[in-house]
């Protein structure tokens, strides 16, 4: 898999390089500021981009402009955002364009070695990959209608896939059967208004309807 690393920190930067080569994956280009970004995007079109937020000349949000950027002109190109805190106007925005291929983690994920490298292998997929602190922040704040008519467990299945996980992984964590997770996400995406002609995306679209609540 070819990857385009977006990191100011050159500590991290190597680091995540280095993982990532370990792993088998090419490092087709890296960029240390926000204005590098996109062209270097457009010049390789990786087959996932790993971008941080913050990045010079401002530390503000070049990394995520750069990456809201490319989108527009690569719309099927999967990102990974990394950021250090919860931020929660960020994630939102990333996904609100309702595409697939995206994730939000926060940094202190990639010394889990494992889990950032599925999370990677998600969203390059073309899935979903929320940092559980994210989608923690997200759910505790997003108690409006339609989502407060979830059940406390529809929630917690609807965090879990906004994670990225599938349905034996959900079942997995919460120690109940498959066809129990089947219901229960049937139930969200009845309750969230979502119908069966949007199967193929509904996933996404339950993670989008917390998000934009």
């Amino acid at each position: 898999m070819r990857v385009v690393i977006a990191e100011d920190n050159a500590l991290l930067r190597e680091g995540l390089i280095l993982l990532l080569t370990s792993a088998g994956h090419e490092v087709a280009g890296v960029a240390a500021t926000g204005p590098e970004v996109l062209p270097l995007l457009l010049e390789h079109r990786p087959d996932v981009a790993v971008l941080d937020v913050r990045m010079p000349p401002g530390f503000r949000d070049e990394g995520l402009r750069a990456a809201l950027a490319a989108r527009k002109e690569l719309p099927e190109l999967p990102v990974l955002v990394l950021s250090q805190y919860v931020e929660e106007t960020y994630a939102a925005e990333l996904l609100g364009g309702g595409a697939q291929g995206v994730g939000y983690l926060l940094k202190d994920r990639i010394g889990r070695v494992d889990e950032f490298l599925d999370a990677l292998d998600r969203v390059a997929a073309g899935g979903t990959a929320l940092d559980p602190e994210v989608v923690t922040e997200l759910m505790s704040r997003r108690l409006d209608d339609p989502l407060r008519a979830l059940t406390p467990r529809e929630r917690e299945v609807l965090g879990l896939m906004a994670q990225g996980h599938g349905n034996a992984t959900i079942a997995e964590s919460l120690v109940v059967t498959e066809r129990s997770v089947h219901k229960h996400i049937g139930n969200v995406f009845a309750k969230l208004g979502l119908p069966p002609s949007d199967s193929g995306h509904r996933r996404v679209l339950a993670v989008l309807a917390y998000l934009n609540a």
